[in-house]
């Protein structure tokens, strides 16, 4: 079955992406979630001095991507693999460096608007939320074995619920949860009927976010992927990240600082000598947001985050 049509996702910040890797040296880019391809796809028109190789642990986006870029021919290659297997993906394709690392986290608009992947709070659907349906843990079971403590902890952790105690004593009474519409009534009795109403976007938001991210183990997986980008970019290549979750843009911004910085233990305003190296430049202070324009197209875009940096010439 061919789902390149119905796995279409506006990518998010693509112009100013499209500019950020105008300036890498010729080489390859990878695509660390390549969805449907659009960034790929972007960078691919714009700069001729570029190959991708995309990545995606989804089944349909790296089936989707394929048949999107196939156009491009061997400039564009696609795999299917997770963040930490970004090397050993690398590898398999011939590469050992590249001249540029994206990373666009969190879930795409097709993962959300198939009902059947259980991503959605806006659908009726069986509770799973696997980007990786291979895998065996689905958000049902999580919700279903979970010790009320740890479920509280995950939903404040991963989701920034506030009300993450009193959800979670309404799943643990209220088990076992079949599908998102089971969840969803949990958390609507839970919640309090002020908050509901003063609450930005649905009740539900924070607790599928933090059940989604658990699921995939997207935080455990994302720094050591990071890692092995900044390992694999050759000097004058970038990196760039968007994140759409707190959690998120804290690892992105600790990984990009630490190499920034060399990993520097000395004191503030002082100048170094405890001889750490920088490894990259942070390309500008804090994170690029999306414009007003984009957030009112793509209203999904809001919450995006773009960090990038360049690694620098080290000498020995």
């Amino acid at each position: 079955m061919n789902t390149a049509t119905p796995f279409h996702h506006v990518p998010v910040m693509v112009g100013e992406i499209v500019e950020l890797f105008g300036p890498v040296p010729p080489g390859v880019v990878v695509d660390a979630t390549v969805g449907g391809g659009g960034h790929a796809s972007a960078l691919l028109e714009a700069h001729p001095h570029l190959q991708v190789v995309g990545l995606d642990r989804d089944e349909a986006a790296v089936e989707a991507a394929t048949h999107a870029l196939q156009r491009f021919g061997e400039r564009a290659t696609v795999r299917r693999a997770r963040f930490d297997q970004l090397t050993a993906m690398l590898r398999e394709t011939g590469h050992e460096t590249v001249s540029g690392a994206l990373f666009d986290l969190g879930v795409s608009s097709p993962q959300l608007d198939d009902p059947g992947r259980g991503f959605s709070y806006r659908a009726d659907a069986p509770l799973d939320m696997r980007m990786d349906r291979a895998q065996p843990t689905s958000a049902r079971d999580l919700v279903n074995s979970l010790p009320e403590r740890e479920l509280a902890t995950l939903l404040r952790d991963l989701g920034d619920e506030r009300f993450a105690a009193r959800i979670a004593r309404g799943i643990v009474a209220a088990r076992p949860l079949r599908t998102t519409g089971d969840l969803v009534a949990v958390i609507d009795a839970a919640v309090p009927a002020p908050a509901r109403r003063r609450q930005h976007g649905h009740p539900a938001r924070r607790t599928f976010q933090a059940l989604r991210i658990a699921v995939n183990a997207e935080l455990d997986v994302l720094r050591p992927g990071l890692d092995a980008a900044l390992d694999v970019l050759v000097p004058g290549g970038r990196c760039a990240v968007l994140a759409y979750h707190s959690g998120e843009d804290r690892i992105v911004k600790d990984v990009f600082r630490t190499a920034a910085t060399g990993g520097c233990v000395c004191p503030p305003g002082l100048p170094c000598v405890c001889g750490a190296t920088p490894t990259v430049r942070e390309l500008r202070r804090g994170a690029r947001k999306p414009s007003p324009a984009e957030v009112a197209a793509n209203p999904r875009a809001e919450s995006a985050r773009l960090r990038a940096v360049e690694k620098l010439e080290v000498v020995a």
